[in-house]
């Protein structure tokens, strides 16, 4: 797989045949992240605003930029490393709505394991190392390959921003689950996320916030940082 991504970034004008399945991959992630940008504008606003606001454009611009430019392999790679734990974290959210403690809290701790394992292992030491250092060995920088490595770059600093959360989130949680009953997704009485309330209700529950593709709710998609940021995605 790494000597595909090569492929990507050493030929850049190289054309090849887009199979369908990736295709309509490509058209169903920009579509998502496009409906998540406009509906930030609709929905109650969160003190993550802009760092969502900064993630949804980055995602989509590497979308685009990645189709256009026949990267596709190099971004279906990226898109798939970030869709691994989303849903995990929409699963936990669920299970939180439907009362079912104990499999919300293993879900999230799986999501938090692997977000972080994704996101500051596999993404850095496979994508990035192979976009940045291999690529620049094989045929070293040109226009295009600045744009792309700044923006996964961007990426990179989001990813290291909301695993801090995560781990925060999940320490303090696990203190206060020696005092009594914890809930890692932040889930208000009125049944509704954290990342979907005001930031305010933080210091009053023990809990979290999430969203599959929201860092919390997202994020990662996403929404994590709401909900994490918030909490907290």
């Amino acid at each position: 797989m790494q000597h595909h991504i090569q492929q990507d970034l050493q030929v850049p004008g190289h054309k090849e045949a887009l199979t369908s399945d990736l295709h309509y991959y490509y058209i169903m992630e920009l579509a998502f992240y496009w409906s998540l940008m406009f509906s930030q504008f609709t929905d109650i606003k969160r003190k993550d605003f802009a760092i969502m606001f900064v993630h949804h454009f980055a995602t989509i611009a590497l979308i685009t930029f990645s189709y256009v430019n026949n990267m596709v392999r190099v971004g279906t790679l990226v898109m798939c490393l970030h869709d691994a734990s989303d849903f995990l974290l929409e699963a936990a959210k669920m299970a939180n709505y439907a009362k079912c403690q104990r499999l919300c809290d293993l879900l999230f701790v799986m999501f938090g394991l692997l977000f972080v394992s994704t996101r500051l292992g596999l993404y850095p030491m496979w994508i990035l190392n192979t976009t940045l250092f291999e690529s620049w060995e094989i045929v070293g920088p040109y226009p295009s390959w600045w744009i792309f490595n700044l923006l996964l770059l961007l990426l990179q600093l989001l990813h290291s921003f909301w695993s801090y959360l995560i781990i925060r989130i999940t320490c303090k949680a696990i203190a206060k689950g020696k005092a009594g009953k914890w809930n890692p997704l932040h889930v208000s009485k009125d049944d509704r996320s954290d990342i979907e309330t005001s930031s305010d209700e933080e210091d009053s529950t023990p809990s979290m916030s999430k969203s599959g593709h929201n860092s919390t709710t997202n994020g990662t998609n996403g929404y994590l940082s709401s909900g994490l940021y918030s909490e907290e995605h």
